[in-house]
């Protein structure tokens, strides 16, 4: 290893678990009032300042109450003390322990993997990794470890630090982090191109003097790199739950659309319509999991800005029903249907953890959005409305779980 660490049992640390995103998230959605937590933990940082546990807790709370700045303070004020940090397990003698590499970034910023180790038998340590900060000599023993830090122009000087870090690690490592940069917009998709029966949009990622020089006339869409024609998808670069995602029909728009904003960079691809015979829109996340694909939500709404939490699934009985027909029949349905492109799509990534937001193009391809390491999967939603969900999440966590085992053991029987 090209840094000197010490494996030492975790109880030496000191390190005491958490609340957790998971937990905490979970109170979030389940309309608990978070206030009187917020009260307890300010307390008890009061009471010790080097209580960054408490610190780390309130950071996510922070931000589930709409104040990211603040929670980001926390987080950076507790990281400054101890990088590590220890989550609840649901059991008291874990049988695996797994260390994250994770990035000091917001709370959905990281592969959830609390959310992913939920009932499980695995615990969960954190090493939050800081470029120029604290690094510790020691960290808890392991029997596996994972990268949990996504590519984007915020992680990757940490995902570098990572690659560094993790050279020659003596346990088994998933999620290498030179594969996980072949997920950014403007790589993935020369990354799967040429996959029979996929569709993918090239991307180019272009700065706002680019884009002012096709308004002037100094240059064409074409120029920009890729292939590009009206109507296009223009987005940020760095931007998540579509914040400043647009459609721009035509140069007026595009004129509009930055005049509307002060953002530097931007990707931009070709719209492409995924609307069905009936006019609905329909996107689905489907995680991978050691190559195995596995169906995680579909959503369905007559916008073609689509996410789950816009697409109205708690108010519609129909919508729910074709949810659960997804979730039961994937093998025969989507997942039977574009069985060889999943299956090369694996193999191209690489990664032994990620997800795919997609849809199916008029034609019957798979169109591919966005593949991401950091994409959320959760069981939060409520059984009396989804009771398909609980079944399919847990099949997923178990796969996850199953995944760790069978790394930890090959690495045992080497």
């Amino acid at each position: 290893m090209s840094q000197a660490f010490r494996f030492v049992p975790v109880e030496t640390l000191g390190l005491k678990p958490r609340i957790g995103v998971a937990a905490l998230a979970k109170r979030a959605f389940d309309g608990e009032d978070l206030n009187p937590l917020w009260g307890e933990l300010v307390t008890r940082l009061r009471a010790d300042n080097a209580d960054v546990d408490a610190a780390m807790d309130l950071s996510v709370i922070a931000q589930l109450l709409g104040h990211p700045e603040l929670g980001k303070q926390l987080q950076s004020e507790a990281l400054a003390v101890r990088p590590l940090y220890r989550s609840p397990s649901a059991s008291k003698k874990p049988r695996l322990r797994l260390l994250a590499f994770a990035a000091a970034t917001d709370m959905g910023g990281n592969t959830p993997l609390e959310f992913l180790l939920e009932g499980s038998d695995i615990e969960l340590y954190t090493y939050y990794v800081v470029p120029g900060g604290v690094q510790p000599e020691l960290l808890p023993d392991h029997d596996a470890a994972f990268v949990a830090v996504p590519d984007s122009d915020e992680t990757r000087q940490t995902l570098h630090e990572i690659q560094r870090l993790t050279f020659g690690w003596p346990r088994p490592l998933l999620n290498l982090p030179r594969r996980i940069r072949e997920l950014e917009r403007d790589r993935l998709f020369k990354l799967l191109d040429g996959i029979p029966g996929i569709q993918i949009p090239a991307t180019t990622r272009v700065d706002r003097d680019d884009l002012t020089d096709v308004l002037d006339g100094a240059c064409a869409l074409s120029d920009l790199g890729v292939e590009l024609n009206f109507p296009l998808i223009i987005r940020p670069v760095g931007s998540q739950a579509g914040r400043g995602l647009e459609r721009v029909e035509n140069i007026e728009d595009l004129r509009a659309y930055l005049q509307d904003g002060t953002h530097a960079d931007f990707f931009v691809s070709q719209f492409i319509d995924y609307s069905g015979e009936d006019g609905l829109f329909r996107k689905y996340r489907i995680v991978f999991i050691d190559g195995q694909p596995f169906a995680c939500h579909m959503a369905i709404a007559d916008l073609w800005k689509l996410w789950y939490l816009n697409a109205g699934m708690d108010h519609s009985e129909l919508k729910r029903a074709e949810e659960a027909a997804f979730m039961s029949n994937f093998s025969d349905g989507i997942g039977g249907r574009h069985e060889r492109t999943l299956n090369t799509i694996a193999r191209r990534v690489g990664l032994d953890y990620f997800a795919i937001d997609c849809a199916e193009t008029k034609d019957g391809k798979l169109l591919i959005f966005e593949a991401d390491i950091a994409m959320i999967v959760h069981n939060m939603d409520p059984p009396e409305v989804f009771p398909y969900k609980g079944p399919q999440m847990k099949a997923v966590f178990a796969a996850f779980v199953a995944m760790i085992e069978t790394h930890v053991r090959k690495a045992e029987a080497a």
